[in-house]
């Protein structure tokens, strides 16, 4: 029997029975699969055609704010303390230093509605709470604090091309406020969204396409007809059903409890122990690709997601999907991997701050990684893990890799070579943020005697390293030349181009120099 307790609403305790899963698991699915429903009908008979941007402003906040009550009881009210206290910082600092203080603010009591959960009331329990949808609206108020800052305050030229692209140019109302840190389809799991992306979608201004006058000099818009986001929905619905089975079947007779188990220990050979530990990490995986990808199915299917056409004129609905299956699987590098998991969250990390500090930015930027997910000492060990990994893949690959680019037989070797070394080594590192205590995590490193850290060590002393400092202004020049490059492609398609983080280059330019430094 699935006896668990809940904070939320304990009305469908005779379906978690049935199950045998926890009650707020269940409640969490029940409530994503009404949000799916409820998506549909948003955009069937709220359209923005048909309703003023306040009534779905309105519709879309009642509905988060209900979804968050069945699912976390009255815990949800701290969804509200946090973006209305929030709301009023910026009110009153102002947008010199506003977002300094909602930085430290939204994160200290997210921290501190962490530590609460975890060290007094369930230690270990690795399922939906509360946190989870604060750790969104964490990374939402903290982002529109800084794009309003760059937009009111800041100079362009100070900007950065995605800076000024994202940039608010005035102050949201509450109600918009709301809406975007509470709406329903994202308020359980997310994704992160710009704030200037969200209100152009509640606006109904997705689908309008800028094109020059006659002589270049001026600006036309026009209404595209809007593209159905169905074939994506029912695509990303097929990717959930098969990711849940695999959860509910494979998972359960590979935990990753049992690669420290001390008969396995004592018993198995050196290759069963590295198939199992790949396997074991492979099948913890498909439940956040059912979240994420349910997640932005729900925001696809009340019209949120469309990023532009593709050379090929067909309709790109990923603007905030969270990660790419099938290049985390056959990711040959830590930077590959990293690149295609989690990405809002990565984006969000540079954003917030790596591009905005001016010292030591990928350490500031692991650290404010680490603080956001949670204090369990596991994380801390990943991330750590995770540091010296990085590192040693880049010094190996800055090294090696220009050897086995030719001929193809030979850089299919690598290749595999690399693919088989990155698996490994990211199911190693990541088994402590799965075992969550430091206990159990150090008996898995134990039980491997370090083998991977020493590796890995041994690779940074030996090898030489690249000294890639990259400057601010370096860092903007590639920008620059690369959204100019971009630009230039998108206006020959006729692309869409409602906000900057809607064309289609523009989330390409980001991830191809975010990772180089994350050490998420």
């Amino acid at each position: 029997m699935a006896t668990t307790s809940t904070t939320g609403s304990t009305l469908l305790q005779p379906l978690s029975n049935a199950v045998q899963l926890p009650i707020d698991q269940v409640n969490f699915v029940v409530c994503q699969v009404f949000a799916l429903l409820a998506a549909i009908w948003f955009r069937t008979y709220l359209h923005s055609s048909k309703t003023s941007s306040f009534i779905r402003h309105v519709v879309a906040t009642l509905l988060g704010l209900y979804l968050a009550l069945f699912c976390f009881g009255w815990y949800a009210l701290h969804f509200l303390v946090q973006s209305g206290i929030s709301y009023c910082i910026m009110i009153i600092i102002g947008v010199e230093n506003m977002h300094k203080y909602c930085f430290v603010f939204a994160l200290g009591y997210l921290t501190v509605c962490q530590i609460t959960r975890v060290y007094i009331f369930d230690y270990g329990q690795y399922s939906a709470d509360f946190s989870g949808p604060m750790m969104i609206i964490t990374q939402k108020i903290t982002s529109l604090a800084c794009e309003i800052h760059d937009g009111m305050f800041r100079k362009d030229e100070e900007l950065t091309p995605s800076q000024r692209g994202l940039a608010v140019r005035r102050m949201p109302s509450l109600l918009e406020y709301l809406s975007y840190n509470c709406n329903f389809m994202g308020i359980l799991a997310g994704p992160l969204c710009s704030y200037k992306d969200y209100i152009t979608f509640i606006e109904g201004r997705s689908y309008h396409v800028t094109q020059s006058g006659e002589h270049g000099k001026e600006e036309i818009q026009y209404e595209k007809t809007e593209p159905s986001p169905n074939m994506a929905v029912i695509q990303k619905l097929l990717v959930c059903g098969l990711s849940l089975l695999f959860h509910l079947t494979v998972s359960k007779t590979l935990p990753v409890e049992y690669n420290i188990d001390e008969h396995f220990q004592a018993t198995a050979s050196w290759p069963t122990k590295v198939i199992y530990l790949y396997v074991s990490l492979l099948a913890a995986r498909p439940k956040y690709y059912f979240a994420w990808t349910l997640a932005d199915a729900i925001n696809n299917a009340a019209g949120f997601g469309f990023r532009g056409y593709d050379k090929n004129g067909a309709a790109r609905w990923d603007l905030i999907s969270n990660l790419r299956i099938q290049q985390i699987e056959m990711s040959t590098s830590f930077k590959m991997f990293l690149d295609n998991w989690n990405i809002q969250t990565a984006l969000w990390l540079k954003r917030v701050c790596y591009e905005r500090t001016s010292s030591s930015p990928t350490i500031q930027t692991f650290i404010l990684s680490a603080i956001w997910h949670g204090v369990y000492p596991g994380y801390y060990l990943t991330f750590l893990t995770g540091v010296v990994m990085t590192l040693a893949a880049r010094a190996v690959r800055n090294n090696f890799r220009h050897h086995f680019i030719e001929p193809p037989q030979l850089k299919l070797l690598y290749d595999v070579i690399t693919w088989i070394a990155t698996q490994i080594a990211i199911s190693y590192t990541v088994v402590p943020f799965v075992l969550l205590s430091i206990k159990p995590s150090f008996m898995f490193y134990s039980s491997w005697y370090y083998s991977l850290h020493s590796a890995g060590i041994l690779v940074l002393l030996l090898l030489p390293v690249k000294k890639t400092q990259r400057g601010k202004n370096t860092h903007e020049n590639v920008q620059l030349s690369r959204s100019k490059k971009f630009d230039e492609r998108g206006n020959s398609l006729g692309q869409n181009s409602f906000s900057t983080t809607n064309n289609v280059c523009n989330q390409n330019q980001e991830l191809a120099s975010r990772h180089s430094s994350l050490k998420q």
